[in-house]
């Protein structure tokens, strides 16, 4: 009798063993001649060799499955020890499937564009209104090169603005005060990612959500490093921003120019650097628009009525 054992190293484990370890009670009955156990990402199985070869083998092909589509149910499971499963056909805008296989698509004209350049650029500018899915699409994007390994860390920022409060008022400690500016990337990323694999690239570190101000002093290397709400940037802030770009890095940086919390005194930094560096090589502008919108159809008409009141406001309205 052998012993051998395989390491999860991509596929969250409480995807791949199911509720109530149902997927490894199901592989019990695919290999009776294997005794198999289970215990965090560690999976020991014990019998001859041509059956532990052969499970080897399969093993490696679910927990390839269970990475890419962030689900594993008895018809796939049975399917890949048969070795009948078909190759899914997959869309032209699929970015990556987001829990219990949801596909992740980029929907619109610009987020196909947004698709497109992350491959062509390592930075990008995304701006337009709330709701067209620049920062969403961004993270997607992010999600997409760590599960495929082209990068070893995904870092997010923002630029905490204070709204009427200073963060020292704020109760709890430094994350405590700073978690409700970042709370719209933990949204997305638990769209994307499996709690319990979330939680351990967070952990790991492997994802970093910090304010913008934790960036200084930091060479961002091997990463997909993006910067939301940079409207709320100051031209100081912004640059050192953009000069943290390391090697083997993409930087996405997103905003909205209707929404600029600073000072009426205070020039956004969104708008100064994409003056400075639009003819620099390398870098792509995509703007989003309204027909870009993909909340609830409120939020477009919500947008448009916003516009025509800015265009009918006068200097001494």
């Amino acid at each position: 009798m052998t012993e051998y054992t395989y390491i999860l190293n991509s596929a969250d484990p409480v995807v791949f063993y199911g509720v109530n370890n149902s997927n490894i009670r199901l592989l019990r009955v695919l290999f009776p001649k294997i005794k198999i156990m289970a215990r965090g990402n560690t999976i020991k199985a014990t019998g001859d060799e041509v059956s532990l070869a052969d499970f080897d083998e399969k093993i490696v092909l679910l927990e390839k499955h269970a990475t890419e589509f962030n689900d594993l149910n008895e018809t796939v499971i049975t399917d890949i020890v048969k070795g009948k499963l078909k190759e899914e056909v997959k869309p032209n805008n699929l970015i990556l499937h987001g829990l219990n296989g949801k596909p992740i698509t980029a929907r619109t004209a610009n987020q196909e564009q947004l698709l497109a350049d992350f491959d062509k650029n390592d930075l990008m500018f995304a701006t337009g209104p709330a709701g067209s899915g620049k920062t969403y699409t961004a993270i997607a994007l992010a999600v997409r090169a760590l599960k495929n390994k082209q990068v070893r860390k995904i870092i997010l920022s923002r630029p905490a603005v204070e709204a009427g409060e200073k963060l020292g008022f704020l109760p709890g400690d430094m994350k405590d005060k700073i978690d409700p500016y970042l709370q719209p990337l933990y949204d997305a990323l638990e769209d994307m990612i499996p709690p319990f694999k979330l939680r351990e690239y967070l952990e790991t570190h492997v994802i970093q959500i910090a304010p913008l101000a934790f960036m200084r002093g930091r060479t961002l290397s091997d990463a997909v490093i993006i910067l939301d709400e940079a409207q709320n940037t100051t031209p100081q802030q912004i640059k050192m921003f953009l000069t943290r770009l390391g090697f083997n890095s993409k930087m996405i940086v997103t905003g909205d120019m209707t929404q600029i919390d600073l000072p009426a005194s205070q020039q956004s930094g969104l708008i100064h650097a994409m003056r400075v560096l639009k003819n620099v090589k390398g870098i792509s502008f995509i703007e989003f628009n309204k027909k870009d919108i993909i909340r609830h159809k409120l939020v477009s008409r919500i947008v448009e009525a916003y516009d025509e009141l800015d265009k009918e406001k006068t200097p001494n309205s």
